[in-house]
């Protein structure tokens, strides 16, 4: 399988995907939910899935809709929706996550967020083969792999952080928490150079992450769990519940993260 030439047909998939999720935020009424679920979350995921099964059929993980494992050496992992009870809040930045696994190692990753508060419609993507990252269809290039935590860079945290901002930034210290909506998202922006890191302090699973896991490695950053080692997808259960906390970006910068005492804020 060519990742690189997939790419560009995955990153199409994605953004006609985008559209069902923006024509959701933008009802009069609000998206529509049953309960913490949003109904457009399963109808993205029922036409992300066909599609990119015609494209290239494999094992498939998805948030939504049934898992396929027949040991095929390549698995799709979709989030059709990261984000989900923000969207639901009202919060832009919720992203469409493709992510394509081979032999549990990240190959390729779309993550797309058709509505955030200052970039626009932000696709940010990767896939195996290509020297950097796209940005919007755009090469772009991260200096940030030795990167430590300094006073003028930003981790990324989960929107939850605004109620405690400021244990937050001191956790965060020299850096600035900056809370944000889906992890997904959060990690591509990363890899992308809007900051230093991106974390969840609160346990992941596979389709959360596969896809900026994708995107950081091409990128040369690093997806680290809570005791400081890399995340790894190689069994059905780390697909299940990647780690308890993740961190991701420069290398030296997550390892100094994981090492912080997060239960403070519980």
């Amino acid at each position: 399988m060519n990742c690189k030439s997939l790419l560009k047909d995955v990153t199409d998939i994605v953004l006609q995907a985008g559209k069902l999720l923006e024509a959701e935020w933008a009802l009069p009424t609000g998206p529509r939910r049953q309960g913490d679920k949003a109904d457009i979350d399963l109808e993205i995921e029922i036409q992300l899935r066909a599609a990119l099964l015609n494209r290239f059929n494999c094992d498939y993980w998805g948030e939504e809709t049934e898992a396929t494992f027949s040991g095929d050496e390549y698995c799709w992992v979709v989030d059709p929706n990261d984000g989900t009870t923000d969207f639901l809040n009202g919060l832009k930045g919720s992203a469409i996550s493709v992510g394509l696994l081979r032999i549990g190692a990240p190959v390729l990753g779309v993550v797309y967020a058709p509505v955030t508060d200052s970039q626009g419609p932000d696709c940010i993507s990767w896939a195996l083969g290509l020297t950097g990252i796209l940005r919007n269809s755009q090469p772009i290039t991260s200096s940030s792999q030795h990167a430590m935590l300094a006073t003028k860079s930003k981790v990324l945290v989960s929107s939850a952080a605004s109620k405690k901002l400021e244990l937050n930034n001191m956790l965060c210290s020299p850096a600035q928490a900056v809370p944000t909506t889906s992890i997904a998202y959060r990690l591509a922006r990363v890899a992308a150079g809007d900051a230093v890191a991106g974390i969840s302090l609160v346990p992941t699973s596979a389709h959360d992450t596969v896809a900026g896991h994708a995107i950081l490695f091409g990128a040369g950053l690093v997806l680290l769990n809570e005791h400081g080692q890399p995340v790894t997808y190689d069994t059905n259960q780390k697909f299940k519940q990647t780690s308890r906390r993740c961190f991701g970006g420069a290398q030296m910068a997550c390892l100094e993260l994981s090492s912080r005492d997060w239960a403070l804020l519980f």
